[in-house]
């Protein structure tokens, strides 16, 4: 039934260079892929790029009026009547092309697994939008936004050859917006979002895996609203997948919550093609590997294969946990 683990993307170790020999040490035989742990200023998912959107040109704080969800502040356009702003370094290019580096040499001294692709997690561009820029200006600055990370995207794909890469679109604002608790600058949301994603999955290259980790994020260990079951995830997750490109894989997270058979129940309605893995992230340090092997039972009443992860990165954990979670997902991979 379990199928491999899956890491998210943050790992939050001194550097890349430790994560990349720790996970390779105690996980590597199970995963596909790894990630360099969103280190540094990369640790707290998009919280960084605020500084990127407070200083592009035409761009200026404002007062946010209230403190929301991972929105301490938010941007917005200097003058209505200006140009659109012109973006220039995210830093994503910058970061993927110097872990691949390191990856390369890891790699070749034997610390990390040969057969590893090496993943990159990007967030979609309405996350950091529709977090950090004012309502009335989102509608302006998502293109120029979209634009520049797509350039970043071509720039990794540049430098790390396709067959060795895999990509990740984190997808949690579209969650967000398709349950209510962000409003949408586009009329059909549904649409909308499915659009986005598909462009994305297409700027993918061939040659490269292409993930979708979909989330209720994970601040201060609670959600931007509480799902009461699998529905919304199953949805989204069909349509990607009836989308423009199959994905290699797709993560759905599972809430702690979810103590009964009823939450899990949509599960079986999930439509992947036979070339997507599935990973539920359906551990949780608090209840350990008991509570694990009850979610694993729970899902399973629905799904014959999948791997598993926990519900988002680890990138606001303490660097103590990290052992235990490694422990962990190694424990159920190997059909604990």
């Amino acid at each position: 039934m379990i199928d491999g683990a899956h890491l998210v993307g943050s790992v939050p170790l001194a550097d890349a260079e430790t994560v990349l020999r720790t996970v390779s040490q105690a996980l590597g035989d199970r995963l596909e892929r790894i990630p360099d742990g969103e280190t540094g200023r990369r640790k707290d998912w998009i919280a960084w790029q605020y500084a990127v959107l407070a200083g592009t040109p035409g761009l200026r704080p404002i007062e946010p009026g209230q403190r929301g969800y991972l929105r301490p502040q938010l941007v917005g356009r200097v003058d209505p009547g200006s140009p659109p702003p012109a973006f220039g370094p995210l830093g994503y290019a910058d970061a993927a092309v110097a872990s691949f580096d390191l990856f390369e040499r890891l790699q070749r001294e034997g610390a990390v697994p040969a057969r590893l692709r090496f993943q990159v997690s990007l967030p979609t561009p309405l996350a950091p939008v529709t977090v950090f820029v004012a309502p009335g200006d989102r509608a302006s600055v998502e293109p120029p936004y979209q634009a520049r990370l797509l350039e970043e995207l071509r720039q990794i794909a540049s430098a790390i050859p396709h067959h060795r890469l895999a990509v990740q679109w984190d997808v949690a604002v579209e969650v967000g917006l398709l349950e209510g608790v962000w409003p949408a600058h586009f009329p059909d949301v549904e649409s909308g979002v499915l659009e986005r994603l598909g462009r994305l999955a297409a700027a993918v290259p061939a040659q490269a895996q292409l993930g979708f980790h979909l989330c209720y994020g994970d601040f201060g260990h609670r959600h931007f609203t509480s799902p009461a079951d699998a529905g919304t995830l199953v949805r989204l997750a069909n349509a990607i997948a009836g989308g423009p490109r199959a994905p290699d894989w797709i993560h759905l997270p599972v809430p702690l919550g979810w103590a009964s058979p009823a939450p899990y129940a949509p599960l079986a309605g999930l439509a992947l093609a036979a070339t997507t893995r599935l990973h539920l992230g359906l551990i949780h340090l608090s209840d350990g590997l008991e509570g694990a092997r009850r979610r694993v039972a729970l899902a399973g009443a629905h799904l014959a294969r999948f791997g598993v992860a926990t519900e988002c990165g680890w990138g606001r954990r303490p660097p103590a946990e990290v052992p235990a979670l490694l422990e962990l997902h190694a424990a159920l991979a190997r059909g604990g």
